[in-house]
């Protein structure tokens, strides 16, 4: 008879406490990592949706990633527009209230404030966040404008915004200081006033004649302007055999180079002294005539030298700012000058060094947020509302007066008019608060989209943590339990493996 030893009747049990070993293994490893697995196969049924899940948490974080950076420049080019719309008002407030008295500069305090305007409206356009300018369109890697000197005084071989402003002013004044235009008397008792040139961009130019004198017959300047080879623009009084009553008036309108309109209305007057703006009634409608052609020549004069003067810079500042290349004057000479020519990179500054593209200025820098969302939040320096801000502001800096110049209180009050008008809200033109509102509306998307992110984010992020995570207070029990066991194997089979047939052998 044989008998067999226990070791071959106890690999069931080794086998046992290995498994026993393994399950213990694995959930101290649950445990430790709060995890059912380290790997999807462990997941069973369930991995692809971990794998989806964890997809979807990993997209949102990369959407938010997006978000912050989107967040920080939009927060910059916020700080910047604010800056630009206060800078703007004080400018405005300045030209509106400041006082005409000249520093040793040739200009007054509210010019002075104009310039630190202009300087800080130029480092605002030139703002950068991480090395990525944000005013320049599509170049990210250049900054939006030349430096602020550089536009107003030029380079050595460039002119500025000065030198245009001065070459403007010499076009539009002419050489006999009366705005491109001549008072004649084509008979003894008529009037004319005529432009110099037929086409010419330079001086006032002819609106509209009105009369109420008794007799007096007007002739209205050509509408529209007449062009080559025609002969110059001219509008007229005729007095007629019949002299003029006290108190009746005629009225000269022209459009000055910033398109403003200003009129001289010369009132007939037999008073002694002669009142400012009239003409003296004279023995016959031959001297009162006369008299009248003198005193439109003194007018039109005096209206060359204050208001034209202003409307000429606001003039030029246009043809520096609007136009691509800058518009010049022709010359020299410039006192004679018919035409604008364009500035080259050779002699005239580009004060806008940015992407000059065709499209939005939004949509030179656009981001995805989502899946199916995206965000623009390009800028250019040169969109109208800027430009409008800073070729105002820059005039205003940029002209000068002198003390001994009887028309520069004259000249500074007709120019603080237009620049408070000019920077007033322009019906159908683009503002700072209007670029202010898209982007306002950009970051609310961002705000929207990541708030639904952050909420599907957590509903992902709960339905994997059920999936691949574990109960710790059931794996602790599961621990413990496998843990008995796994002693009472341990002692079961120790005293399996002690004994021996001598044990149940008699003595």
């Amino acid at each position: 008879m044989t008998i067999d030893g226990v070791s071959g009747r106890t690999s069931y049990l080794g086998s046992q406490l290995i498994n026993i070993k393994s399950q213990l293994d694995s959930l101290t490893q649950q445990l430790a990592s709060g995890q059912k697995s380290n790997t999807y196969a462990g997941l069973g049924v369930d991995a692809g949706t971990a794998t989806g899940l964890r997809a979807q948490i990993a997209s949102i974080a990369s959407y938010a990633g997006t978000a912050t950076n989107l967040n920080t420049r939009i927060g910059i080019v916020n700080l910047s527009l604010q800056g630009i719309a206060d800078a703007t008002s004080e400018v405005k407030a300045a030209a509106a209230g400041a006082s005409l008295t000249l520093d040793n500069t040739g200009q007054t305090a509210g010019q002075q404030t104009a310039m630190a305007s202009f300087t800080q409206t130029i480092a605002l356009l030139n703002a950068d966040s991480g090395g990525r300018y944000l005013f320049s369109g599509r170049a990210t890697d250049t900054p939006a404008t030349a430096s602020a000197d550089a536009i107003l005084n030029g380079t050595a071989t460039q002119a500025g915004l000065k030198q245009m402003i001065a070459e403007r002013k010499a076009a539009d004044l002419g050489a006999g200081g009366m705005g491109r235009v001549t008072v004649s008397s084509p008979t003894v008792t008529s009037v004319a006033v005529s432009e110099d040139v037929t086409g010419s961009p330079f001086g006032l130019k002819l609106d509209s004649i009105s009369s109420s004198l008794t007799g007096s017959t007007v002739t209205a300047p050509p509408d529209p302007p007449p062009v080559l080879p025609a002969p110059p623009s001219t509008m007229s009084v005729d007095l007629g055999p019949t002299n003029p009553g006290d108190g009746e008036k005629v009225k000269f309108t022209f459009t000055l180079p910033d398109g403003t309109t200003e009129s001289i209305e010369l009132t007939a007057s037999s008073e002694v002294p002669l009142p400012a703006g009239s003409f003296a009634i004279g023995v016959d409608s031959t001297a009162t005539a006369a008299n009248l052609n003198a005193a439109l020549n003194i007018s039109v004069g005096k209206l060359a030298n204050t208001s034209l003067v202003a409307g000429s810079a606001i003039a030029a500042s246009g043809n520096f700012f609007d136009s691509s290349p800058p518009q010049r004057v022709n010359g020299p000479p410039f006192d004679s000058a018919t035409s604008l020519v364009d500035g080259t990179a050779a002699n005239t500054v580009s004060w806008y060094t940015g992407e000059d593209g065709a499209d939005p200025a939004r949509g030179t820098a656009v981001a995805g947020i989502d899946t199916a969302i995206t965000v623009q939040y390009g800028a250019r320096a040169n969109e109208d509302a800027f430009r409008t801000a800073l070729k105002n502001v820059a005039v205003y800096a940029a002209v000068t007066t002198s003390t001994s110049d009887p028309n520069a209180t004259a000249q500074l009050t007709a120019l603080n008019s237009r620049l408070v008008q000019n920077l007033g809200v322009q019906t159908g033109q683009q503002t700072i608060q209007d670029v202010q509102a898209e982007f306002a509306g950009a970051q609310a998307s961002i705000k929207t989209t990541t708030d639904r992110q952050t909420q599907a984010g957590a509903i992902a992020q709960s339905l994997l943590d059920s999936i691949q995570g574990i109960d710790d207070n059931e794996v602790a029990t599961k621990i413990l339990a496998l843990q008995t066991s796994l002693q009472a194997s341990y002692q079961t089979t120790a005293s399996l493996y002690q004994m021996s047939l001598i044990n149940f052998l008699p003595r």
